[in-house]
């Protein structure tokens, strides 16, 4: 049986003009995952990513540390939704800077909203495809793995909303289970999946093993 290990990228740019590039603190994220694996003689059968630079940024980083990857496969189907839209259509007036606290949890809060409005067909955000898209996206890529790779070690590098989806998927979580997955999902953090043709079984969740010693605690990050 094999080893499905779902990574969500490393921490971004929140707050500032485009978040979609890795901070230093990403990257550093990112090798570290990569160095823990080779410790390891870890070895990857397939790679998948979205096509967002912060996915590249940290595959790249991952590749670093581990000095080896295979030919990577790019699914958009494992791309982020888009939060300021889904922000936009329930509160179009802007929230600001979330540059405090009580602004940084308002932010999330909103966000949370947006999402099950968006989960049950109540909003159609501007630009991005309907849930029942975006989570078929998903579902697509997780049945590639289960038909083409059931036995091997199968990398996915992805962002918070897809890989909660795939735990919603394969659990069969409640949209309010499934968000709140969502929000706990810390960067770089892995999940593993035990692959075979007829299902893919949650081993671990939201783990960041290569970030256990007390010297990386400074590399642990949410945003």
């Amino acid at each position: 049986m094999g080893t499905l290990y779902l990574v969500r990228h490393g921490q971004a740019s929140f707050g500032a003009d485009d978040y979609d590039v890795l901070s230093p603190r990403g990257h550093e994220q990112a090798v570290r995952l990569g160095e823990y694996w080779r410790g390891r003689g870890m070895a990857f059968d397939a790679v998948m990513t979205g096509t967002l630079r912060r996915h590249t940024e940290t595959l790249q980083g991952i590749a670093q540390g581990l000095q080896t990857m295979p030919e990577v496969t790019r699914w958009p189907g494992l791309n982020e939704y888009d939060s300021h839209a889904l922000i936009s259509a329930i509160h179009p007036q802007p929230l600001g800077p979330a540059d405090t606290p009580e602004r940084y949890r308002a932010h999330f809060r909103i966000l949370c909203d947006a999402l099950a409005q968006w989960m049950a067909g109540v909003i159609s955000p501007q630009g991005m495809p309907s849930w029942e898209e975006f989570s078929g996206g998903v579902r697509a890529v997780l049945d590639h793995v289960r038909h083409h790779h059931a036995g091997q070690n199968v990398l996915l590098v992805s962002s918070g909303g897809p890989i909660s989806t795939a735990v919603g998927e394969v659990l069969g979580t409640a949209p309010e289970v499934t968000i709140a997955l969502n929000m706990r999902i810390r960067n770089s953090a892995v999940t593993e999946f035990s692959i075979s043709p007829k299902r893919l079984m949650l081993q671990t969740f939201n783990t960041l093993p290569h970030l256990n010693e007390v010297e990386h605690a400074p590399l642990v990050t949410h945003a």
